[in-house]
């Protein structure tokens, strides 16, 4: 393989890595707040995309109010999560909750696979398809949306996270929950709003990925997967990390699947995840929920 191709796979695994980065950014979120792991995290992504797709050509809305709507709209799916599945099981077993969630994805693909069908939907790229090129390597517009759109939501949740009482009222609930309910903290509300943002990261991740990726009613529990592999790989609770640890799978994922038959390319997630848990079991960035900051 020559270089320019080996640098082809590296660009094409950061795109997709800033994807798996993004659904990892909702699996920190939501812990960050409550403890929760949310295993729904990757239908989120699922509806935004199928959503604002199918608004815009059966419903005949503009792509953009399309996908405001799309945004909205799995926000408030990610906040019934939180109501009708986190709070009866709240005292539970955590084992529990990750069940109720388990069972709400398979739900959601139900719901996507009799609302829109089977198909896989092709949302349209926001500044066209003509590839930027950089001698050979052709980097198409809609990766670098979504890369910018990655860096974007890390750098607002450090914001919020570091820089406002709001985020430190959300991670003071997930690790002194009865503490922070003592000083005042709305402990369920900064639940619910964690929801609402993983939910929202998700839609809007679903929207940019759409353009280059198909998505259909059953990628959601792939990328659940993968996000997951991608924020335990950063740092798990660490923002920073979950993108780092997506660029990371992303990349391996990629150029692996460029020298071996595709059919392997997924198990290296779990191979990666292994070998990173064995050497470095806080991750690349190495961090705790206490420690992790950015």
């Amino acid at each position: 393989m020559s270089g320019a191709s080996l640098i082809q796979l590296v660009v094409s695994g950061i795109s997709i890595g800033a994807v798996y980065g993004l659904v990892g950014l909702g699996f920190v979120t939501i812990y960050r707040a409550s403890g929760v792991v949310n295993f729904a995290q990757g239908e989120f992504v699922m509806l935004g995309a199928m959503m604002g797709f199918n608004l815009w050509k059966k419903v005949g809305i503009n792509y953009p109010l399309s996908c405001l709507i799309a945004v909205v709209a799995v926000s408030i799916v990610g906040l019934l999560i939180y109501q009708l599945i986190v709070v009866p099981l709240r005292g539970a077993p955590p084992v529990m909750i990750i069940m109720g969630t388990i069972g709400v994805s398979v739900l959601l693909q139900n719901v996507a696979l009799n609302l829109w069908t089977s198909y896989p939907v092709f949302g349209p790229s926001f500044s066209g398809n003509t590839p930027i090129r950089i001698g050979s390597v052709a980097i198409e517009s809609q990766n670098l949306w979504i890369l910018g759109m990655a860096i974007a939501v890390v750098a607002g949740l450090y914001l919020l996270n570091n820089k406002t009482r709001v985020g430190k009222a959300m991670t003071a609930t997930a690790t002194e929950p009865m503490a922070a309910g003592l000083v005042g903290v709305r402990t369920g509300s900064m639940i619910r709003l964690a929801f609402v943002i993983a939910a929202a990261i998700g839609a809007l991740a679903g929207i940019f990925v759409s353009p280059v990726l198909p998505v259909s009613f059953l990628v959601g529990s792939t990328l659940t997967l993968k996000g997951f592999v991608a924020s335990v790989l950063g740092g798990w609770g660490k923002p920073s990390g979950a993108l780092v640890g997506g660029i990371a799978l992303g990349v391996v994922e990629t150029v692996t699947g460029g020298y071996v038959q595709a059919g392997y390319k997924d198990a290296v997630a779990f191979v990666l995840l292994l070998v990173v848990l064995s050497f470095r079991p806080g991750g690349l960035l190495g961090s705790s929920l206490t420690e992790a900051e950015a």
